[in-house]
């Protein structure tokens, strides 16, 4: 049965994250109920088994973020998407789906019609579902997320409690005062490295349908936080935005002028030198910044190998990752430029770029690419 919470009130206190979840698994709703009423930064405001039982009470419940499971009987979660927008323009929604290549098709059509981001399920019928990991995603995610839907519409957020640990992680990096910027490179332009996460999968295909026909002479690498299956779901995308070979990198590969190779799910990806050819290293060492691909050590390795050369983009993502590897990538020479806050779903990882003075620019999405295109176009030789 639909269950519903009573619309918003005001607070001198501040407001908290209202939190919608639909979803037909009972365990599901259960669990991450459970999870969102233990911290007083959210409130669940409904929990309903399908769609259209979701889309009935959403006007009165009002929520900020809404946990939309993607295969649900009566209306799924792909149908209910854009109704959902379309009569909540001020809500956000993140796409719940299974670890498998189906779940991946249909997540990331979800962010085609416009979902915020995507949450990989873990198999609840094998006793993974209640995984820290999977639980820190989550509420990280409603967040991150939920905190960019209260500073649009105006409204604080409550304050942590006294004894709250800091969720670094979890919250947008805004600059403080001025951002000090990095000179460019004037070297060539070698090797293109991208980072990015939460809203990266869009992006990415509107960033690579630009640059596409331009990086005939240069690879491209790029490490979005995804799982396994996801990751070979994007390359295939990338591949048709660009119209260049995307792909997942493979250990040992040398890197090809206008390939594209994309961090593999679960795996770090490094670049090695290896005489005149740069090979790719796959690494399943720990999780860095809680990620895993994470950009930090793949940009570690393009600051040594490429320095000056290099040109690194930061784009929307949640969290820090990248932001120490870009400064390295600067410190060695090289360029940086960094998506704005206002184009990103998050400003969570160039945010932290810029807030650490490692970037060259700060561009909308929409002016990344001509600006790379520019930059390609003063090679030598």
């Amino acid at each position: 049965m639909p269950q519903s919470i009573s619309p918003p009130a005001t607070s001198a206190l501040g407001s908290a994250i209202r939190v919608m979840v639909v979803d037909d698994s009972v365990f599901v709703r259960g669990i991450v109920s459970r999870w969102l009423s233990e911290d007083p930064a959210f409130e669940l405001v409904g929990t309903f088994s399908n769609g259209k039982a979701a889309l009935g009470d959403l006007d009165r419940v009002q929520p900020d973020v809404v946990i939309l499971d993607l295969e649900m009987p009566e209306m799924d979660g792909l149908t209910a998407l854009p109704l959902i927008l379309k009569q909540r323009r001020n809500t956000t929604v993140i796409v719940a789906s299974a670890l498998s290549r189906r779940g991946a098709e249909v997540s990331l059509k979800a962010l085609t019609l416009g979902a915020a981001d995507y949450l990989p399920k873990p198999d609840a019928t094998k006793g993974t579902f209640a995984t820290d990991d999977f639980k820190r995603e989550l509420m990280e995610k409603v967040r991150s997320l939920g905190l960019k839907v209260l500073r649009q519409a105006g409204r604080a957020p409550l304050a942590p409690p006294p004894t709250a640990q800091p969720q670094a992680a979890a919250l947008p990096s805004q600059p403080r005062g001025p951002i000090r910027l990095r000179p460019y490179s004037v070297s060539d332009v070698s090797l293109i490295a991208v980072g990015s996460s939460t809203g990266g999968p869009q992006a990415l295909t509107r960033l690579f349908a630009v640059l596409g026909p331009y990086i005939d002479r240069i690879p491209v690498v790029i490490t979005q936080h995804m799982p396994p299956t996801f990751t070979a779901l994007l390359a295939e995308h990338v591949t048709r935005a660009a119209g260049r070979q995307a792909a997942e990198g493979q250990d040992g590969e040398a890197l090809r002028a206008g390939r594209i190779y994309i961090a593999p799910g679960g795996k770090h990806m490094l670049l090695e030198r290896d005489g005149p050819r740069t090979l790719i290293r796959l690494s399943d060492g720990p999780a860095v910044n809680f990620c895993k691909p994470a950009v930090d050590p793949m940009f570690d390795t393009v600051a040594q190998i490429y320095r000056r050369n290099a040109l690194a983009l930061v784009l929307t993502g949640m969290g820090s990752d990248g932001a120490r590897g870009a400064g390295i990538i600067a410190d060695a020479g090289g360029s940086v430029i960094v998506q704005d806050e206002e184009t990103s779903v998050v400003w969570g990882m160039p945010g932290a770029t810029a807030s650490a003075g490692n970037a060259s620019e700060v561009l909308p999405l929409q002016a990344i690419g001509p600006k790379v295109i520019a930059m390609l176009a003063r090679r030598r030789g």
